[in-house]
């Protein structure tokens, strides 16, 4: 097995690279101010449709760059290392927007390809976090369309988003279905934006829907179809969490390496005591099996004949392990950096508080090891080897 880059994933790279340098001088604005000014976004707008890194996972045939899932890991593992989250201003459509009728295509997807429109994923709820099947916002059809009423918490991008993609419980059967629904719409109220531990370009608001009207042709997918299109979802974007997420930490170690080696306590570099040797130690580790492990389960979701289910599972292992792993790897940067790593002024810091949440998001590391052990079960120690050839 070759496990090199390929010329083109070392060209991906280099050039998300090259991104992500430019991106990282708005920093610590987005630190000191909660966000960017409309400047700064158009700046970075075009400075991602200048290195064609834009809907990386979406066909080129719609505009998009037409990456595979371990070529996007490839990018997006570069793009971690930006703190502010700021790695989400290289868009990457939901992948729902896949299922898009051709018509749904033009007036929505092609325009957050070209980076003239933004979506975002309106599914968590009050009740309805980790079990999306306790989902209460309803959509009631009438001689318009539908009608949705109902309430949806933690809307990333919410705030910068111009069309929603809300999940609803539609009909009298309450067949989970996603609709496709401009933010302008009457009857949406943005009604509470918190305050979270991270400093997030974005904000994750909540909104209410009272009575909003849209018609036949918002329904994304068909009707009944919501939880599967979302669930296909999970399993890429939990992939790119494990890569974003050793991208960071591979950044903190850098940063803490430096620091060691030029700080100097009791009369030496500390890079010199073995405790904190052993910390840089146990980072290199925890970053080297982690990097190894998503890029082989990215590959595999690239194969045509991929056992989705397995791949399910081993989406899950590989944000599971890559998430805990970082948050391991960025406590340890703080505590060499001693004082200085609880400055928001450095990048370990901001760090610390900013990877938590890939441990809550986009499945739990509890809601993973369910998986996980859910495939055990049923179907044996298979998920944890590489595929056969014939």
């Amino acid at each position: 097995m070759d496990f090199r880059l390929t010329p083109r994933q070392e060209e991906l790279r280099s050039a998300a690279r090259g991104l992500t340098e430019f991106i990282m001088k708005y920093e610590l604005d987005c630190e000191e101010n909660n966000g960017l000014t409309p400047q700064a976004h158009a700046e970075i707008r075009d400075a991602v449709l200048e290195s064609g890194l834009q809907a990386i996972n979406m066909p080129t045939e719609w505009g998009g760059a037409g990456l595979t899932i371990l070529e996007q890991a490839t990018v997006q593992e570069a793009l971690g290392r930006l703190t502010g989250a700021l790695w989400d201003m290289v868009w990457r459509p939901a992948n729902a927007l896949r299922f898009c009728t051709p018509e749904q295509r033009e007036r929505f997807l092609v325009p957050v390809i070209r980076g003239a429109r933004r979506d975002c994923y309106a599914v968590t709820e009050p009740g309805a976090g980790s079990d999306p099947q306790n989902l209460e916002t309803t959509a009631t059809r009438n001689d318009r369309g539908w009608v949705l009423n109902g309430e949806k918490w933690f809307v990333t991008v919410g705030d910068h988003a111009d069309f929603m993609i809300v999940l609803a419980a539609a009909g009298e059967d309450k067949e989970p279905t996603l609709f496709l629904v401009d933010k302008e719409t009457p009857g949406i109220e943005m009604t509470r934006v918190p305050r979270f531990m991270h400093t997030f370009v974005y904000e994750h608001p909540e909104f209410t829907f009272t009575n909003v009207q849209v018609g036949e042709d918002a329904v994304l997918g068909g009707v009944g179809n919501g939880y599967d299109i979302t669930r296909s979802w999970f399993t890429e974007e939990r992939l790119m969490i494990a890569a974003r997420t050793i991208g960071a930490a591979e950044r903190a170690l850098e940063l803490a390496r430096d620091w060691a080696v030029e700080r100097k306590q009791f009369g030496t570099r500390i890079a010199d005591f073995q405790l904190v040797q052993g910390m840089l130690a146990d980072c290199a580790v925890d970053i080297a099996v982690n990097r190894a492990y998503f890029h082989q389960v990215a590959w595999e979701a690239d194969q045509p004949d991929a056992d989705r289910k397995k791949l399910h599972a081993k989406a899950a292992v590989a944000k599971l392990a890559a998430s805990e792993a970082s948050g391991r790897v960025i406590d340890r940067c703080v505590q060499i950096f001693g004082g200085r790593g609880y400055d928001r002024d450095y990048p370990v810091e901001r760090l610390y508080r900013e990877l938590r949440v890939d441990r809550i998001w986009e499945g739990t590391s509890e809601i993973q090891r369910l998986i996980v052990a859910g495939e055990l079960i049923k179907r044996g120690t298979g998920v944890l080897h590489m595929p056969t050839t014939d």
